[in-house]
């Protein structure tokens, strides 16, 4: 079961937020679904949490997202695990270079960037991906775990603080872009649950909190709640995928 929602929280005039959601854009709106794996050949959850002036960041998420939607549903079927891995990666050094043309293009989104992290499933694999500050946590057995490592200064000083300079992104001038990528098929359990989310999330709610809502069976929209309660100082967007017990 998967649901997403991407709010534009309490202090932002528009939200650069969006969220893939299996087949599905969602900004400023809430969307719920739900699907077995065996009737599916693919599938891809994701949240990019765009930066840059004006409306910028808001184009950065979206070009970045649909671009990665329309990539996997035209993958051919029958890829290798590590032929894949080698084709996300190519994709992410194509989207950075598109992102940044367009940039160069057009002046009112000169240096346009956005984060990225997602779950790909394809060829009955799990794999997340990560680039940038986005993140994705883990659920089980009442334990949270952050799954990716955020591409970070504080991350590189071995600091544990909220919003920070990124190192790494789609786009904004970052020559080298480069992606996380894991396959963590043989960890996927029943009755895991899955929230990948911009960090207008976490650095709003602590830890303990969010372990609160997830073992209550929040959904996303009522994580991005939280978020609001909490001061709502930026954007937040989230996905929670649940394996359902089978």
């Amino acid at each position: 079961m998967l649901t997403a929602a991407s709010r534009v929280g309490c202090v932002r005039s528009n939200n650069e937020d969006m969220v893939l959601a299996h087949d599905r854009l969602i900004r400023s709106d809430i969307y719920a679904t739900e699907w077995m794996t065996e009737n599916l050949d693919r599938f891809v959850v994701a949240i990019a949490d765009g930066m840059g002036g004006h409306a910028a960041g808001e184009v950065a998420s979206e070009d970045t997202l649909a671009n990665l939607q329309f990539y996997i549903n035209d993958l051919p079927r029958g890829l290798a695990s590590g032929e894949l891995e080698e084709m996300l990666v190519s994709w992410l050094q194509s989207i950075n270079q598109i992102i940044a043309s367009k940039g160069h293009e057009f002046p009112m989104m000169a240096d346009m960037g956005t984060t990225l992290v997602g779950i790909v499933y394809y060829g009955q694999h799990y794999y997340w991906m990560n680039c940038g500050d986005s993140r994705l946590y883990r659920f089980r057995d009442g334990e949270l775990t952050q799954l990716t490592t955020d591409h970070s200064l504080n991350t590189l000083r071995g600091e544990k603080k909220h919003s920070n300079v990124i190192i790494n992104c789609i786009g904004a001038g970052c020559k080298n872009s480069y992606m996380d990528l894991f396959d963590f098929t043989d960890d996927v359990l029943p009755g895991d649950v899955y929230m990948l989310c911009s960090d207008g999330l976490n650095d709003m709610v602590p830890d303990e909190e969010l372990t609160r809502l997830l073992a209550e069976g929040a959904n996303a929209n009522k994580l991005c709640e939280a978020a609001i309660i909490a001061g709502g100082f930026d954007n937040v967007s989230v996905a929670v995928l649940r394996v359902l017990q089978s």
